[in-house]
């Protein structure tokens, strides 16, 4: 039971005590409602008002009850409230109906299942590019770190619908394996990228549903012997995203329908001369090839993932380019 409800109940236990002695007090002394409610009050809070008038006697083996009933409740009521309020559980309390209420509000965002060593990287990228994502982890610290944070964040196991629905790396491939089946079932449309922690994972996540697998320790492994065996090549990407002080990122931006780029060479779209970026390959629509480094007379076409490197301010208006007819492209 969290805190919240923990006051409740004693809030509303309290009222239930107040009603029974005000109740008892009509019964049995005949008073009218509006002076057992005030018999009760005093009685329970042990002010020491004056009666309505002297008590029969069993009116006063009923007050004795109703002060060892009342006193405690009401002595532990008011102690948890005020240790709701100045502990900091109330602020905590606004703070996660607030994070609660903006999770609801998103669209089209990201979900990131887990908080790991992996996942930390992948909330450390999306907030670096400023992406709508929340996050799904069901170790209390961690959640408690990510609110520190103010990273939105659903205290819960991932592979459960109902969680899913609100929105570690998870420990086996067998529950990545679950929670990738939940997720396809609840929502055909979900492009899903799953961790393959065992050799043999990426098979079983693509049948689950997994769009596409990432295995850290084979991706770890396979860029520490690159940087034995061919350290100048592997280090290429490192040295030119990163000149000084700035930073260049890889990104894809597609060429939506009605995009002032359809049908236009690479030559007379100037995106070089217009952004600054360099478009290192192309995606088509509907196909599984890149092409690399495409010659300036390759005519853009709707659906086109062009692949480029800059800095990520002018990448976003290449984006803006590529989605809005009406802006100019020369």
């Amino acid at each position: 039971m969290d805190d919240y409800k923990k006051i409740l109940y004693i809030i509303w236990f309290l009222v239930l005590v107040i009603m029974v002695g005000t109740f008892g007090f009509m019964i049995i002394e005949g008073f009218s409602f509006l002076d057992a409610l005030y018999m009760s009050v005093i009685t329970i809070s042990t002010v020491g008002f004056r009666e309505i008038r002297t008590l029969s006697p069993a009116g006063q083996v009923f007050t004795i009850f109703l002060i060892l009933a009342g006193l405690g409740t009401a002595a532990y009521a008011l102690t948890s409230i005020t240790s709701f309020v100045v502990e900091g559980e109330f602020k905590y309390l606004v703070r996660r109906r607030r994070m609660e209420r903006r999770i609801s509000e998103l669209e089209n965002h990201y979900i990131v299942c887990g908080a790991g060593k992996t996942g930390q990287h992948i909330v450390a990228r999306m907030q670096r590019k400023g992406v709508l994502f929340v996050v799904i982890e069901n170790d209390k610290d961690k959640v408690e770190e990510l609110k520190e944070r103010d990273i939105l964040v659903i205290d819960g196991d991932a592979s459960q619908e109902d969680v899913l629905r609100k929105a570690p790396p998870l420990s086996t491939d067998a529950e990545n394996v679950f929670t990738v089946l939940t997720a396809r079932q609840l929502n055909t449309d979900l492009y899903i990228v799953a961790r393959a922690i065992e050799e043999n994972a990426s098979v079983k996540l693509r049948k689950a549903g997994a769009d596409n697998t990432v295995s850290p320790n084979e991706i770890g492994g396979n860029r520490m012997a690159s940087l034995i065996l061919r350290p100048a090549v592997v280090s290429f990407l490192d040295i030119i995203t990163r000149v000084g002080d700035i930073t260049w990122d890889m990104e894809e931006v597609m060429v939506h329908k009605d995009s002032k780029l359809i049908g236009k060479a690479l030559a007379d779209a100037n995106i070089p001369e217009k952004t600054g970026l360099v478009v290192m390959a192309i995606k088509q629509k509907d196909s599984d090839y890149l092409t690399l480094n495409p010659g300036p007379d390759y005519v853009l076409r709707e659906g086109d993932k062009m692949v480029v490197l800059g800095q990520i301010k002018k990448i976003n208006t290449l984006r803006e380019i590529a989605c809005d007819p009406n802006l100019p492209v020369t």
